[in-house]
């Protein structure tokens, strides 16, 4: 695997070959090592809050037995080890070494605890990075089974071995009825990873997807259109400070702030309407922020979000996609009714091509604004607080 990807060899690796019991074990430390449970706890927070999984969801253990399910082998950068799964057959194995020690070799170079978590406030900057390091090893993988032909000369093998892995993967019972957007986001990093090391390679061999690794994408819409990545085409930033109108709830507080990018919002639409509209929407995405509120007491959640799309065109597609899926969130809420837009409005001057709707809800109001390219919204927000929040969401 030196010999494939370019990089050295600097240190023995410690190996070890682990049974179910164990790699549960194992999966079970990394997590909690990896993340505090107040990290683990914002992230179910936000999953439960955009409506992605059920109110009794515990994210914890649905991870623990997710990727013990699939996992044939693993690298630990904590350790500095190799765990290889005792129940996979012998050509499975050798599959997997590949893959895990280039995993290792990618740690003594770049130091791959590190480069996975040194984004840790930003969801989509850290997507990003594992699909770096996980193309970066499927590759590697992929070339193994390849040789002696170069990976970079085969267009199809990326596609077709990741259909493959899809359809494989697809016959584990934890995975196949898990929602949509973890499915989606475990295979990601592997298949999207893949594709851009193949472009990387076809541009300057494995000493260019160096570069990966010395600088990282910021943003997952790099993956899935790595001309944003090799052009160093910028993309746009949004703010959203905190809204006053959501601190007259004495009981709501913040626990999470971040960003979908592109790969949230396709999971996001994927798994709530379809991935033919996930497909047809999520590329148009640039930039977005949200906030996440939780009433811990009262076991109920808000929402405050902004993202931008491509050109107006986009924001319509998925001012009406959320229009939605909102009404599928919250049965009680009925129809939402429009709000006629103040002119001015916005950096254009008028209320052109701006709509709002909002829409009463058991757990609070929902207000949905429209402005030229981009779309934000509130969930929960108090009844008396309407007129505020849509003041707020039109500042922006």
């Amino acid at each position: 695997m030196s010999s494939i990807t370019g990089l050295p060899i600097k240190a023995p690796l410690k190996k070890e070959v682990v049974d179910h019991d164990q790699m549960s074990q194992y999966l079970i430390a990394s997590l909690r090592a990896d993340y505090s449970p107040r990290e683990i706890h914002a992230q179910e927070a936000m999953l439960k809050a955009f409506g992605l999984v059920a109110p009794d969801f515990d994210l914890e253990k649905f991870l623990i037995t997710f990727y013990t399910e699939q996992a044939a082998g693993v690298y630990d950068p904590r350790r500095k080890t190799m765990l290889i799964a005792a129940w996979v057959d012998q050509d499975t194995q050798k599959v997997v070494l590949a893959h895990e020690l280039t995993h290792a070799l990618q740690d003594q170079s770049y130091d791959l605890r590190k480069f996975l978590q040194d984004r840790r406030d930003d969801d989509d900057a850290t997507a990003a990075r594992q699909a770096i390091a996980e193309g970066h090893a499927t590759a590697a993988m992929m070339q193994t089974m390849v040789a002696p032909q170069k990976l970079e000369d085969l267009p199809t093998v990326v596609p077709l071995m990741s259909m493959n892995m899809e359809m494989q993967i697809e016959q584990y019972p934890v995975f196949s009825s898990a929602p949509f957007f973890f499915r989606y986001q475990a295979l990601f990093p592997y298949a999207q990873g893949a594709r851009l090391m193949q472009r990387g390679l076809k541009q300057g061999g494995w000493q260019k997807l160096r570069d990966f690794f010395l600088h990282p994408p910021e943003t997952t819409k790099e993956i899935f259109e790595p001309d944003f990545y090799f052009e160093h085409q910028r993309l746009p930033e949004v703010a959203l400070p905190d809204p006053r109108p959501m601190q007259h709830h004495q009981r709501l507080r913040v626990v999470e702030r971040n960003r979908m990018g592109q790969l949230g919002y396709y999971c996001l639409l994927g798994q709530l309407l379809s991935e033919e509209e996930a497909k047809k929407v999520a590329p148009s995405w640039l930039a977005d922020r949200y906030l996440v509120y939780e009433d811990s007491a009262g076991h109920r959640y808000a929402v405050v979000a902004r993202v931008r799309w491509a050109g107006a065109e986009a924001a319509a597609g998925f001012f009406r996609d959320l229009h939605t899926i909102l009404v599928k969130k919250y049965p009680d809420m009925g129809t939402m009714r429009a709000v006629p837009s103040p002119a001015p409005l916005g950096e254009s001057g008028s209320s052109a091509g701006a709509a709002a709707v909002v829409g009463s809800t058991s757990v609070g109001t929902v207000v949905v604004v429209r402005r030229g390219d981009e779309v934000l919204w509130a969930e929960g927000v108090p009844s008396a607080q309407l007129e505020a929040m849509l003041d707020y969401l039109r500042s922006l």
